[in-house]
Formats: C-alpha cells, structure tokens, sequence
C-alpha cells in the first residue's frame, strides 16, 4: 500500500510541454542562424563532429530528471506493516441524486456540486465510522461499498455526475430499496442513509420502502439541495450553457426543492430532516446527530508505519543531470564502434 503525501506538486509536471516547445522553437532559430552563413553541406564539413542525436538525449535526460525530481516532492510512502485495529463507529451510506433536475443552478454552484461537497465535508469529520455510496436517478447503483477508506469515498464522489446513469427522472424509492440490503453487518445496531437530494420524486409511493428500513433499524437522514423558488436546468456544451431544459410545449423547465417529500421520508423513518443550503448548519448538526449514537466496535486491517521513498527519486533526478551534463553534442569517438547513437551513418 502506497500514499502520495503533497500530490499538488504533481501539477508542475505542466512544465514539461513548455520545455519541450521551448527546446523545439531553440532548434528552429539555430538552424536558420546557421544557415545565413553557409549551407547544410558546408555546415557539415565544418563541423563534422557535431552530433543531431545528442541534443535530443540530454533534453530526455533532463526531462526525466524533472520527473524524478517532482516526485521527490510529492514523497510517496510505502505501508511496510498491515495491523489489525479496533475501531468503533456507525455504518452510514449516502445516496445521491445525480438526476438532471440536480444541474440547476439555483444554490451555488449547482446542485449536484452543492452536494458533493456537503458529503465531503460530512467524511472529513468522521472517526471510525464506515461509509459507502450509492447513486441514483430513474434508478439506483451501487458506487462504493461500505469501507472506512475515506480517500476513496471522496475519490468515486468527485467523479459522480448526471451521465453516469442512463435512467433519468428521480426514484428516491429505488435508492431506499437498495439501502436495504446495502449494509453488510447485521451486528451493526445503528445505520444511517443520508439522502442527498432536491426532493423531486418521480414515484408514486416509498411507503413500503421506508418499512423495509424501518424492520432492520435503519434512519434515514435526509438534505435537501436548491431552492423552493427553484431554477431551470441548464443544457452546456464545453461548460457554455447553450439553452435550458424545455417540456413538450417548448416552456422552460423550472424544477422546484421538494422539502416535504425529503422531511416526510425522515419522519417516516425515525431520522431527520437538513436543509443543506448552510454547510456550516449541516456540519454541526451531523457531528452532533452522530455523536449521540451508540457506537459498535469492530476490527478492520490498515497499514501502518508508512515509510518515505523521496530519497531515490531524488538520487535517479541526481543521475540523470549528471548523465545530461555528460552527454556532449559532438560525436563520441569512442563509441563509434558500438554506433549506439547511430553515428556512422550521420558522419
């Protein structure tokens, strides 16, 4: 098991493009230099030591001593024991709505990215408490099991978007009814599903969805996203909005949050109800929300004593900048035999 402690450095690897353009554009101005005192044939002659292979080995040198160096910064660890811990904490599954009506934009930025990052917010504060995700629409998947990888969790939600199912419309029963079956330890005496959703409900009943929860002990909390005034939905294309979603009699759309269907399902299933337009509010109310819950404890295996490997990063950027500044632009004499660089055909 590895980690990468500062991946942010990984963004310097956009430099490498501009060095290569850089080098390219050098070229090309050397070469039209060189040819406002002679031809390429006396060029030649004159300098027949001059090797065109050369110059493209040190700049691969060099790149891959930036390489190596910026993965240095980044310092990736390798886990070198895997422990059996004790851990105590609640089973908790978000189910998101990731229907179109969840691309209005009437909460900043939209919808959909209000609630990505609400959940987010909501694992950065947990403590031993296992999560997993599920998506839905017209229907529901399954996005990630239940686990107490954190850094996954929020790895598959970053990537949730109103694509990834074909199924559109909003069946909030068909999240529920996976629920169900969704937490896989019947030891567990408190469980939790969080909906995240605009409340819009395409079905025409979830009552027995909520009694199938309710018989194996599952609440449900729910947190309403957009406004009652709501908003229409935006069709982009490149991230433009070109138009917005319009019916069947070419009117604009304007889809609404739907509270009470979203405290209904809360009431129903002796949990609570969240309007999510306030992170701050959520937060505090979920921390406290989960902290009034029995905790079970339970086992799970992790790796432990993480160890730095920068250091032979930073020796093989050390080698390659040393191995660039030995690399002459003139032809090696002493490899000619080997004709490694392919000199004999250019001499």
């Amino acid at each position: 098991m590895y980690v990468l402690e500062e991946k942010t450095y990984f963004y310097l690897l956009a430099i490498i493009p501009v060095i290569v353009l850089l080098f390219v554009v050098f070229q090309i101005w050397r070469k039209k230099t060189q040819r406002r005192f002679a031809d390429a044939e006396l060029l030649k002659k004159l300098s027949p030591e001059t090797s065109t292979f050369k110059p493209l080995l040190k700049l691969l040198m060099l790149l891959l001593a930036f390489v190596a160096l910026i993965t240095a910064l980044v310092n990736p660890k390798i886990g070198s024991k895997l422990e059996t811990v004790k851990r105590e904490g609640v089973d908790i599954v978000f189910a998101i709505d990731v229907s179109k009506s969840m691309l209005a934009e009437d909460i900043t930025p939209n919808r959909l990215e209000k609630s990505k990052r609400l959940i987010s917010s909501i694992i950065d504060q947990l403590a031993g408490d296992r999560i997993g995700i599920i998506a839905y629409a017209g229907e529901a998947f399954p996005q990630l099991p239940i686990t107490t990888d954190y850094a996954a969790a929020k790895m598959f939600l970053q990537g949730m978007n109103t694509d990834m199912l074909s199924s559109q419309g909003t069946a909030i029963g068909e999240a529920i009814n996976m629920a169900t079956d969704y937490f896989n330890d019947e030891a567990q005496t408190n469980k939790i599903l969080v909906v995240v959703s605009d409340g819009e409900d395409h079905q025409s009943s979830i009552e027995s969805s909520l009694e199938a929860l309710k018989q194996k002990g599952i609440r449900v909390v729910t947190i309403g996203v957009g406004t009652t005034k709501g908003g229409p939905i935006p069709i982009k294309k490149n991230g433009i909005t070109e138009t917005y979603k319009k019916d069947r009699q070419g009117e604009v759309v304007i889809t609404h949050m739907n509270e009470e269907t979203l405290r209904k399902i809360a009431d129903n299933s002796e949990g609570a109800y969240m309007n999510g337009n306030n992170t701050a509010e959520v937060m505090d109310f979920m921390k406290d929300y989960l902290g009034n819950l029995d905790k079970k404890e339970y086992e799970t295996k992790q790796f432990a004593d993480y160890k730095s490997q920068f250091q032979w990063f930073l020796a093989a950027a050390l080698l390659f900048l040393i191995l660039d500044l030995l690399f002459l632009e003139r032809k090696t004499s002493w490899l000619r035999k080997l004709n490694l660089f392919n000199e004999k055909s250019e001499g």
